[in-house]
Formats: C-alpha cells, sequence, structure tokens
C-alpha cells in the first residue's frame, strides 16, 4: 500500500511539474506572438527577463555567499544541512579528482622508474662485462700480490705481513719485508 501511495504522490507530482512546464510553454509562445506584433510588449518582455535574470544572479550570489560560510545566520538548521551535505559532496568530487591525478603520476614515476633501472642494469653489465676482462689482464701481469683496483673509491688497507722466504741462492742473508695490499 506505502509503495502504490508513493507511486501515485511521484505521479502526481510528475504530472503537475510537466503541467507547469507545458503552461509556462504556452505563455511564452503567446508573450513571442505578441511581441512581434507590438514593441510596447517586447519591453515589457525584456524587462521581466532582466529582473528574472537579476534575481538569478542574486541567487547566485547568495548561494555563493552561504558555500564559503558567509551569511549563515538566518539559514534553518534543515538548510544547514542540505549546505553542510552538498559542501561534503563537492569535496568528495575534488579529493577523487586529486587521487585519480595523483595515482596518474605516481604511475607515470614508476614507469620512469622501471626505465631508468633498466638502463641502469644495462649499463652495469656493460661495465662489468669489460672489468672482468680487464681485471684478467691485470692479473696475469701484476705479481708478488699487489694487484690494481678498478673501483678507485674503494679504500686500500696496507699490513705488514710475515718475511718471505727467498731461496739461498738468491739473496745473500738479508731478510726482505715486504707490505702487502689488501
Amino acid at each position: 500500500m506505502k509503495q502504490l501511495y508513493y507511486v501515485s504522490i511521484t505521479y502526481n507530482l510528475h504530472y503537475l511539474c510537466s503541467m507547469k512546464s507545458v503552461i509556462e510553454r504556452y505563455k511564452k509562445a503567446t508573450e513571442d506572438q505578441l511581441q512581434t506584433s507590438n514593441p510596447i510588449s517586447e519591453v515589457k518582455f525584456w524587462k521581466r527577463e532582466v529582473d528574472v535574470l537579476r534575481q538569478q544572479l542574486h541567487n547566485l550570489q547568495e548561494n555563493h555567499r552561504q558555500l564559503m560560510g558567509e551569511e549563515l545566520s538566518g539559514l534553518s538548521v534543515k538548510d544547514l544541512q542540505n549546505l553542510e551535505n552538498q559542501l561534503e559532496m563537492s569535496l568528495r568530487g575534488v579529493r577523487m579528482r586529486k587521487d585519480h591525478i595523483l595515482m596518474s603520476e605516481i604511475q607515470e614515476l614508476s614507469q620512469k622508474r622501471n626505465l631508468i633501472h633498466q638502463e641502469n642494469v644495462e649499463l652495469n653489465e656493460k661495465v662489468h662485462g669489460t672489468k672482468d676482462v680487464n681485471e684478467a689482464n691485470s692479473n696475469a701481469l701484476l705479481t708478488n700480490s699487489l694487484s690494481i683496483r678498478n673501483d678507485p673509491h674503494e679504500p686500500i688497507c696496507l699490513q705488514l705481513c710475515q718475511p718471505l722466504q727467498q731461496n739461498l741462492e738468491t739473496s745473500s742473508g738479508i731478510t726482505t719485508l715486504g707490505l702487502q695490499l689488501q
């Protein structure tokens, strides 16, 4: 029964609204016909249009002030609740738009990061590939545990080591101390 009652109310409301719009269109059509035939009625028409537009401007300005939190003293609790709901919906829309923009930027930056990472991997492969060849060549040339380091920023540690045992044929009994790079 409630549903039927609701349907009849909405139907009647729709019917009344559509009747109102039909009557307004009829009045406007008759006014348009009168305007073409009578310059005085045309002036009246434009005065009414100016009044309607002036009222719309006033309503929009008042609505804007209320949205900005000004001139709220004349509003009822229901009006304030409606204003609050309108502001919350607007804020929700703003936040959704902001989130969408931020997500797009994050995705774009992530793609750029992936490209840079891939380039870095490729460059590291090129550097380490030539480094391995250089290490093999340099190790073949160096003796006495002295090695050339490819990384100039790597710290060098020096420490004393035990004297080397040398052949008696090559040395005349002199003990030699050496430094070893680690």
